[in-house]
């Protein structure tokens, strides 16, 4: 039996774990029958590995997020903080290049924030989670307008401080130590920098 043949399962697999992303599984009003995971895994495991690969390649066509995801999973998971790191430096860079204006500023920091969310989704992990989602808060607090009233553009910060707080909550207790001093310390940067913004809502 081809070698390859319980990787490129395991990998293809994950295409299907979140029925909002594969377009097979929208608009349930269709024709087109729907399958559940366990069918479909065992549908699988009766394919050999060159069969897997071209279905594979077949969603990769179907989809850009799906060949996304399948680049990331063939080439990249091995080393989810790796990964991260890979784009941090052009997330920060994005963030250089705010608008000054507070409304254009927002609608940026969220293109940001869902490219973001996605590499998240992609790793499935909480680490990786805190890790981006920390780096960005500190762009934030460099390039965004710290003077600015405009309430969207505020609660951004908030959010993702919260969303920070709630990830470190998962992680394995050595992690939690390290990465809540980390946490702590951005609060503490962002308190001295924003007026609006109070740390006894938001420290661990």
């Amino acid at each position: 039996m081809n070698n390859s043949k319980p990787r490129l399962l395991t990998r293809l697999k994950k295409l299907f774990t979140d029925k909002r992303d594969n377009l097979y599984f929208a608009d349930a009003h269709m024709s087109i029958k729907q399958y559940s995971l366990q069918e479909i895994k065992k549908e699988l495991q009766q394919l050999d590995g060159k069969q897997v690969a071209e279905l594979a390649l077949r969603m990769a066509r179907y989809k850009k997020e799906n060949k996304e995801l399948l680049a990331y999973l063939l080439f990249d998971a091995d080393d989810e903080l790796a990964f991260a790191e890979s784009f941090k430096h052009d997330i920060g860079f994005a963030m250089s290049q705010l608008p000054s204006h507070s409304y254009t500023a927002t609608k940026a920091l969220r293109k940001t924030l869902k490219l973001i969310n996605k590499y998240i989704k992609f790793t499935g992990s909480k680490q990786v989670e805190v890790e981006l989602l920390i780096d960005f808060c500190k762009d934030y607090l460099e390039y965004v307008d710290r003077r600015t009233s405009h309430k969207p553009l505020r609660l951004i910060l908030v959010k993702q401080l919260e969303k920070i707080k709630k990830a470190i909550a998962k992680l394995h207790e050595d992690l939690q130590f390290d990465y809540t001093q980390e946490f702590d310390a951005l609060i503490d940067d962002a308190v001295a920098r924003l007026p609006w913004l109070y740390k006894h809502d938001l420290l661990l």
